[in-house]
């Protein structure tokens, strides 16, 4: 219903512009184009200045996640991935830069859920499944050019602590 509604409103509008434009000279119809051309500059000059931040850094993220040649993530995949390592990050359990050899390892079992993209109550084989579905794209053997050693460590830590947890 709401798509019917909106389809109607911008039906009329666009009638209604195509109206104006036939019956307007060309004088009118310039300033019209100019003062349109300013206006949505400005709105998107605020717009950049106060989103900015957000608006560039997803697009970036997934340019950068896809030319690390990282093999068979889908834009979604890459969105969760880079959401789990914000996470992680803001945890303290993974940092882009440090040259931890031993980071801190207590991954809770919601964090190790988490991490592999399941919900409590699923089977071991599913942990299974998901932990080697993983480690397939990112394992540091198949990833050679980019370090994902510790991205690697935490999600057999996750599968780990689950089956230790949940199917002991």
């Amino acid at each position: 219903m709401n798509l019917f509604v909106l389809g109607i409103i911008l039906f009329v509008l666009i009638y209604l512009g195509l109206v104006w434009f036939a019956r307007a000279s060309k004088k009118k119809i310039a300033q019209f184009l100019k003062k349109t051309a300013i206006i949505v500059s400005l709105i998107l000059a605020i717009l950049l200045i106060v989103g900015g931040r957000f608006l560039f850094s997803l697009p970036l993220i997934a340019i950068i996640l896809s030319s690390l040649k990282l093999k068979g993530f889908t834009a979604f995949q890459i969105l969760q991935l880079w959401r789990l390592l914000q996470y992680l990050r803001s945890t303290g359990r993974f940092s882009y830069g440090s040259s931890q050899t031993n980071p801190s390892s207590a991954i809770t079992v919601d964090e190790s859920y988490k991490i592999l993209g399941l919900k409590r109550g699923c089977s071991k084989e599913e942990v299974m499944q998901a932990a080697n579905k993983l480690q397939k794209k990112i394992h540091p053997d198949l990833n050679r050019d980019i370090n994902t050693e510790r991205i690697s460590q935490l999600v057999n830590e996750a599968k780990e602590n689950i089956i230790k947890t949940d199917f002991a």
